[in-house]
């Protein structure tokens, strides 16, 4: 059976047995996201956490009804309409697009999100304290971190003038992250050289052109999930890269600093086991992410010639041995001749 087919299979299937659940009279709650799901399951392990400290398990007293874009932002009102004819009894809504998605669905069924925007400037919420509709969760301010990725860049290598930004144009917080990475510029006298990326073939061909001593990675469910890929790509380039989440590092990645994904994941849980419980969304705060932690694959730093300063040593929150670079290579390698 084909990919595509069986994913239409899947889509199929996924459709009927939340009815048939409801039937059972078990709840049953919808999870939209932009990625892929192959791609997720640390992060929707953390959800899954949060739903368990609110007494809910996958199963045994709740079902998920999962819909992913898998990186195709406009389907979000497709999926996010799809969930809502399905009257789940609340929706969680990973990034602000898919957020807004919802709320233009369905103004009766409570969302939690996660956000990478300020939820009241893009209209998610009235304010923090007093979110006023149907919707709450977790602002998850990555991009307000990219500037000290500039600057850790720039105490990991002190002598580096260019450093490159790997950035996907059609991620909803794009333009936030520019400017972050613009004053970064100024702030650290760098010369930022960036590259724009939103399909695989994208990212092969932004890092043939990079000529940089080092790479910051923007945030985006896309480049989440092809983080196998970046960290095999920078590995072929010997090229020392940032990222913002964890899940780069343990996939080979050299160093990530940035607020936990899956612990916002699992705050995004226990709010949505709480509207299980009868809590409304316009009487929970919006909770903002503020775990960060600075994370250091050693395996990739010895691979990659990378001397740890010791202000960074002191200041790693995890270190990690995974992976070797080499054999990222050869995992990119293969994913090529398998096209």
């Amino acid at each position: 059976m084909k990919r595509r087919d069986f994913i239409a299979l899947l889509g199929g299937a996924s459709l009927a047995w939340p009815l048939a659940a409801r039937g059972q009279s078990m709840p049953v709650i919808g999870f939209l996201a932009g990625g892929l799901a192959s791609a997720a399951t640390v992060p929707v392990a953390g959800f899954r956490q949060g739903l368990r400290q609110t007494g809910y398990v996958e199963g045994q007293n709740l079902h998920i009804a999962f819909r992913w874009a898998e990186g195709h932002y406009e389907r979000y009102p497709e999926l996010a309409a799809e969930l809502a004819s399905l009257n789940v009894s609340a929706i969680t809504a990973i990034g602000a697009p898919a957020a807004l998605a919802a709320i233009a669905a369905t103004r009766t069924i409570p969302i939690a999100f996660i956000s990478s925007l300020d939820p009241v400037e893009v209209g998610l919420v009235e304010s923090f304290n007093r979110p006023g509709g149907n919707a709450t969760g977790v602002a998850f301010l990555d991009s307000e971190l990219v500037g000290k990725q500039f600057e850790l860049a720039r105490e990991l290598l002190p002598k580096a003038t260019v450093v490159g930004f790997l950035l996907n144009p059609k991620s909803a917080n794009a333009e936030t992250q520019l400017a972050t990475a613009m004053a970064a510029k100024q702030a650290f006298g760098l010369d930022i050289v960036v590259e724009n990326a939103s399909t695989e073939r994208d990212l092969e061909t932004a890092f043939a052109a990079l000529q940089v001593a080092a790479l910051v990675v923007g945030s985006d469910p896309f480049f989440y999930s092809e983080r196998v890929l970046l960290a095999a790509l920078a590995a072929q380039r010997a090229l020392p890269a940032i990222y913002y989440d964890r899940e780069y590092v343990t996939a080979g990645g050299l160093m990530s600093y940035g607020a936990s994904v899956t612990d916002a994941y699992r705050q995004a849980g226990v709010f949505t086991g709480r509207f299980l419980k009868g809590d409304k969304p316009a009487d929970l705060p919006v909770q903002q992410a503020v775990k960060v932690e600075l994370i250091v694959n050693l395996k990739a730093a010895k691979a990659l010639g990378t001397e740890m300063p010791l202000s960074l040593l002191l200041r790693i929150n995890e270190t990690i041995e995974y992976r070797h670079a080499s054999r990222l290579s050869a995992l990119s390698c293969q994913r090529r001749s398998a096209r």
